[in-house]
């Protein structure tokens, strides 16, 4: 019988060393066509270009894109293209570690993707967490949040409430609170960037364990 570490996929001498995936947010009911020129996307862009940039082919980031603005309930709307880009970032770099970045709605999307065992590393910037969403994160998953005490469109408190809980659990999961930070995240670019930047190279360096 073959060892099943034998059977996992090899990655090439030309692969990234970790995937990013970058999920823009959106609002709670909408049927609006998702565009990549709306400011959702537009807003994540920053984020995208500073990552690639910064750490070069070590790493390969994504930014994903919804059919629809709105989560729509129990419909969801957004998850199937968020786990279909998960999966072509996965087949594109086989056996490379996946880091999950999300904003707002993307930082629920986040961690409802965190039951996936193909990703390792989570940051959710001001998410927008809903029945304990944070509970669908596989054990192992680092975690890091950070969300602005002045923002009035997700809830600061729901969110440390959720990194607490995953700490407490035995998770690495710290909560970055920034003060007078809003939702836009248009305040206090060196910590949501900065952090950004943080978290993506404690990633590289976990994967090259």
């Amino acid at each position: 019988m073959f060892s099943t570490s034998l059977l996992a996929p090899i990655r090439s001498r030309t692969s990234p060393d970790l995937a990013v995936l970058i999920l823009p947010g959106g609002t709670d009911f909408s049927y609006r066509r998702f565009s990549p020129t709306q400011g959702s996307a537009l807003r994540m862009y920053p984020f995208t270009a500073s990552i690639q940039a910064r750490f070069g082919t070590r790493v390969r980031v994504k930014q994903a894109q919804y059919r629809v603005y709105g989560w729509n309930g129990g419909q969801a709307s957004p998850m199937p293209h968020a786990r279909a880009a998960l999966d072509a970032l996965a087949s594109e770099h086989p056996g490379v570690p996946i880091a999950v970045i999300g904003h707002s709605m993307g930082g629920r999307i986040a961690a409802l993707l965190g039951d996936d065992e193909r990703v390792t590393d989570i940051l959710a910037l001001a998410p927008w967490w809903q029945f304990a969403d944070w509970r669908h994160i596989r054990d192992g998953v680092r975690v890091r949040a950070i969300h602005g005490d002045a923002d009035t469109v997700t809830r600061a408190p729901r969110t440390a409430k959720g990194i607490a809980e995953l700490a407490a659990r035995g998770f690495d999961a710290e909560y970055l609170a920034v003060p007078g930070g809003g939702h836009p995240m248009l305040d206090h670019l060196d910590v949501w960037q900065g952090g950004a930047l943080r978290f993506v190279g404690e990633a590289l360096e976990r994967s090259r364990r």
